[in-house]
């Protein structure tokens, strides 16, 4: 069966949840897109801290909270696409024999691993959102005052954001992989 062929037979309810996966597509790898940039800005912070350090004999200020916050940020922003993509680090040296000997199985073992990468990811989201509330109320801030400082809020939202699209993503694939699990149409 061709994929074109896969799209007319679609059900009718896979035909209207299509631009929503779209569109989900898009926002997940969107952030991972400003992860990447990120790593860039990164990268940039740390070059000029070494042309500071060997020009001046002293370091940028903010640079190692900087680095530090958007290390976090970036892992954040990536995870989702990282999950959606199935590059997350698993035992696939016994998952995927597995899976293609026993495809029900392997779909619920792959359903209850999303189901705790959920509730794991889904933790430190909701656990994030007192940090950014306590970041956003007390105004703290990283840095030195009269010299260099920046607020933390900003940095831990997106944090936020990234580990929350990161729980939601895990949850659709274990809907999809409890679906195949317990699928009743022939699975040959």
């Amino acid at each position: 069966m061709t994929t074109e062929s896969k799209k007319t037979d679609a059900p009718g309810l896979g035909r209207l949840l299509e631009p929503a996966g779209k569109f989900w597509a898009l926002l997940v790898d969107g952030l991972a897109a400003a992860g990447s940039l990120l790593i860039l800005v990164l990268m940039m912070i740390i070059c000029a801290d070494i042309l500071a350090r060997n020009a001046v004999g002293a370091s940028l200020p903010l640079v190692s909270e900087l680095g530090a916050l958007l290390l976090v940020m970036i892992v954040a922003l990536q995870l989702a696409t990282t999950v959606r993509t199935g590059r997350l680090a698993r035992t696939d040296i016994f998952y995927s024999g597995f899976r293609r000997s026993f495809p029900r199985a392997g779909a619920l073992l792959s359903g209850l691993f999303n189901l705790t990468g959920t509730a794991v990811i889904g933790g430190i989201a909701w656990s994030s959102i007192r940090i950014l509330e306590k970041d956003w109320i007390s105004g703290e801030y990283i840095g030195v005052t009269g010299i260099a400082t920046f607020p933390t809020w900003p940095f831990r939202m997106l944090i936020l954001l990234g580990m929350t699209i990161a729980a939601i993503q895990f949850f659709i694939l274990a809907i999809r992989d409890f679906g195949l699990a317990f699928s009743t149409k022939d699975r040959t």
